[in-house]
């Protein structure tokens, strides 16, 4: 049963169907209700509208004998003095509840059928009966009160037996004094309508929500029929580690056409990535290995024959091998995500410093400050610095200036310069363009990559361009300190 509603197709089709089920059961018993209230008041109409034609002769003096609407076609009547006797009631009534009295026999009258001097007007005092015996209105005699009072009970009329919306209105005789007429209006016809709504409420709701959850069901599992091969695609590619592989993207523009192309830009981003760290390894053991085999040669030949070690060439090799080394670590470090520090570093001084000791080196520099690591950012100004002094003539420029936001520290060397073609590729890790160039003077092809990388990094760029002399100018863009 868990693993039922684990699905999101399960427990949508769920959510759905108790969704409409009580929507469709709070409007259903809000309709019942409204037609059971509207059908109770017009049965109220007409019991009220045959109370207050009996009131009408009654106040026209016709005799309790002579009343039209004892025949009991329209419902039940009773017609009780003040003192709350019934004087007059339909034929052949034989229970009643829900009116003043129960009672279904009228009490002896006088001949003429006027009551006895008991019945009379009197002087009872109508004000001490209850609001079911009338509205308490102060009558002129012959004039009907203007208040209804509504009450439900039952009647038996010659041997049926029904549910009735009783009226009763007050009437001021001239010679009877006050009377209260009760009249009902059958409840039959609200029964029936009510009964029969329900009972297509209680066949017809099953049915509906059995449409819902089916409907539900039919739709979700269609609109997450993709999601499932998505899901059997990323389980294969699992399995599998074969990252040129792609999941299924649907035809459609919804939210798992776009979950799907996401998915696919992750796993070719994923297949980049591996693809590049394959590279590095490849070319950091590339480039490894002439320096270590090298160094070996020399170590080997020293060992037989003394007098024949190239110490320079064995400490040549050895300065190499660890410059390699530091650069493949740096790399490895900036790949990790390394946050370089928040010191404050002037590039200003930083150029000079970098400067210092270089031959045809220039610095042109205002100070500018930015904020990360003095080391990495060093060690980028270094790799240019080395960059442009294997490619100059004859003189290297630095500059350093302030450009809005931004810290722009320019490299430019008097060299050929790099083609346009060439601009982005030289940022590759261990990318030479001149092939020809032995190692020794060209390095492992890292320094640029470094370079950019920490600029990067540091919030920055990293391009190349052409220089004012002809050659090569790389700028270095990086947020000053305090403007992001």
């Amino acid at each position: 049963m868990s693993r039922l509603f684990g699905s999101v197709r399960s427990r949508a089709t769920l959510g759905a169907t108790l969704v409409v089920a009580v929507a469709l059961i709070t409007a259903g018993i809000a309709v019942v209700l409204s037609l059971r209230s509207n059908l109770t008041a017009e049965a109220g109409t007409r019991a009220e509208r045959s109370a207050r034609a009996v009131a009408s002769e009654l106040a026209a003096g016709t005799a309790y004998g002579d009343l039209s609407g004892l025949d009991g076609d329209d419902g039940p009547v009773q017609v009780l003095d003040e003192d709350g006797g019934l004087v007059a009631a339909s034929e052949d009534l034989e229970r009643i509840s829900g009116t003043a009295t129960a009672e279904v026999a009228p009490r002896p009258s006088a001949p003429g059928g006027e009551d006895d001097d008991s019945d009379g007007s009197g002087d009872g005092d109508s004000d001490d009966s209850d609001d079911s015996d009338g509205s308490g209105e102060d009558l002129e005699p012959g004039e009907i009160a203007r208040e209804t009072t509504f009450g439900s009970g039952s009647a038996t009329i010659d041997g049926d037996a029904e549910d009735y919306r009783f009226a009763a209105v007050d009437v001021e005789t001239r010679d009877r004094g006050r009377l209260t007429v009760y009249a009902g209006a059958p409840l039959s016809a609200e029964h029936s309508a009510v009964d029969t709504a329900q009972t297509a409420m209680l066949l017809g709701l099953p049915l509906l929500l059995g449409v819902v959850a089916g409907v539900t069901w039919t739709v979700t599992g269609r609109a997450l029929r993709p999601v499932a091969g998505i899901r059997r695609e990323m389980a294969a590619i699992t399995a599998s580690e074969d990252l040129a592989r792609r999941v299924p993207e649907p035809a459609t523009h919804d939210e798992i056409a776009r979950l799907a192309r996401t998915t696919n830009e992750t796993l070719a981003a994923l297949e980049a990535s591996v693809e590049r760290q394959r590279r590095f390894v490849a070319d950091a053991s590339h480039e490894l290995r002439s320096p270590i085999a090298s160094l070996r040669t020399q170590l080997e030949v020293a060992a037989a024959h003394p007098e024949l070690l190239d110490l320079d060439g064995a400490v040549e090799d050895t300065v190499r091998l660890q410059r390699l080394a530091a650069d493949l670590l740096l790399l490895a470090r900036l790949d990790a995500g390394e946050r370089p520090a928040d010191a404050r570093v002037d590039l200003a001084a930083l150029a000079r410093e970098e400067a210092a000791g270089r031959t045809g080196v220039t610095v042109d520099a205002e100070p500018a400050e930015v904020t990360g690591s003095r080391g990495q950012l060093g060690r980028a100004l270094a790799n240019l610095l080395d960059n442009a002094g294997r490619h100059a003539r004859e003189r290297v420029t630095v500059t350093v200036r302030r450009e809005g936001a931004r810290a722009v520290l320019g490299v430019a060397d008097d060299g050929e310069g790099v083609p346009e073609a060439d601009r982005e590729r030289i940022f590759e890790r261990f990318v030479r363009l001149d092939a020809a160039r032995s190692r020794d003077d060209g390095g492992a092809g890292l320094g640029l990559a470094i370079a950019r990388d920490v600029a990067v990094r540091h919030g920055g760029t990293l391009t190349a361009g052409s220089a004012p002399t002809g050659g090569a100018l790389f700028e270095l863009r990086l947020p000053l300190a305090g403007e992001g």
